[in-house]
């Protein structure tokens, strides 16, 4: 490849390859293996003009990563674009509440916390270098080039460890989880980059619980059909805590649903374990399911109460702290079960893993 000469403009915004989920690591082929980071996506264009840090739908996020942007301008070469993850590194692993925290519409709030929890960057893919265009190269072509340009480069940059061995990966999503990644992913070695499709394959942890169903949201739609279900499951202390939602119902489903739990919300909020949050604005000891943040902005979190006497099973990748990381997948009701036996010592413990040891593979 003959570099062309390098970009005299900032580039066009990117949409960034995406990838869909499997049940397992292909059987075969010709695959190139990564961990999956848990943190915002970004897509990182360095021109001679500055810096743009791009996320997943496209939008600026340099005002909320100073530090990174700065890196960028110092490190990178003008006229490359790297696609990657913006993560959180501490000495427990990823922290994802963390990086949630840093994008705040209070500059004054980013500097201080670009300072106390600065972000780190895992590149994994490498989409220009020195003006050239190289989505259209494959894939593991691209990866050489990406090991040469971050060869001698310092954290906060990091280059995601990469496998062609199916048994190394297994490894990986065994291990890896206790620093806070999220799964694996794969790709195919000849594959050019493909902006906006799903052309990766993302294996990750998968798991069922039990979950006392302890109230409801309306669907966006009206008051004729339940757009999620509100999951409780009981701490030590033998307290209810909000644990996370599961909504994966069709709109048919959902409208038997509004039907279905009518039965249940006679008399719900009248020993209500979270009755207290119908009028409470904040709760620093227990997560509300009600609760406003900048996060929830223009959207509907009113909820409806349903009695501590429903039990469902869902399928979930991971915790984070004590709630599901993403919302849940709703596999069935569970009749036999009584709502006091959904704990949280049902769910499987993650042994701790080392990220200075994912960073190291």
């Amino acid at each position: 490849m003959t570099p062309a000469a390098q970009d005299p403009i900032p580039f066009e915004p990117v949409e960034p390859m995406l990838a869909k989920v499997a049940d397992s690591l292909p059987p075969e082929g010709d695959f190139l293996y990564e961990p999956k980071w848990d943190g915002f996506r970004a897509i990182v264009m360095r021109s001679a003009e500055g810096v743009v840090i791009q996320s997943r739908d496209t939008k600026p996020l340099d005002r909320y990563f100073p530090e990174l942007h700065a890196t960028f301008m110092q490190m990178l070469p003008p006229g490359c674009a790297l696609d990657g993850e913006i993560v959180i590194a501490t000495p427990e692993g990823l922290d994802f509440d963390a990086l949630q925290q840093r994008v705040h519409p209070a500059a004054s709030r980013v500097a201080r916390l670009s300072v106390e929890t600065p972000a780190a960057f895992v590149a994994f893919d490498l989409l220009r270098l020195d003006g050239v265009d190289l989505m259209a190269t494959p894939q593991s072509e691209r990866r050489i080039l990406l090991e040469a340009l971050l060869a001698d480069l310092a954290p906060p940059l990091h280059l995601t460890p990469m496998t062609t061995e199916r048994p190394v990966a297994v490894g990986w999503l065994e291990a890896f989880e206790g620093a806070g990644l999220d799964g694996v992913i794969a790709k195919l070695a000849d594959a050019p980059y493909q902006p906006g499709k799903r052309a990766m394959l993302k294996i990750k942890h998968v798991r069922t619980a039990d979950c006392v169903v302890a109230g409801f949201r309306w669907h966006k739609s009206g008051p004729d059909a339940v757009g999620s279900l509100l999951l409780g499951l009981y701490d030590d202390a033998g307290v209810l805590q909000h644990a996370g939602v599961t909504s994966s119902f069709d709109m048919a489903t959902r409208r038997q649903l509004a039907i279905d739990l009518q039965p249940w919300r006679r008399g719900a909020l009248k020993r209500h374990p979270w009755a207290g949050w119908a009028t409470t604005a904040n709760d620093d000891a227990h997560r509300m399911p009600g609760a406003r943040s900048r996060w929830s902005s223009g959207k509907d979190l009113s909820w409806e109460p349903l009695r501590i006497e429903r039990v469902c099973e869902v399928k979930y990748d991971h915790l984070q702290g004590d709630r599901f990381r993403h919302a849940t997948t709703f596999l069935r009701w569970r009749v036999d079960k009584p709502a006091a036996a959904c704990r949280y010592d049902q769910l499987e413990v993650t042994p701790p893993y080392a990220l200075a040891q994912v960073f190291a593979a």
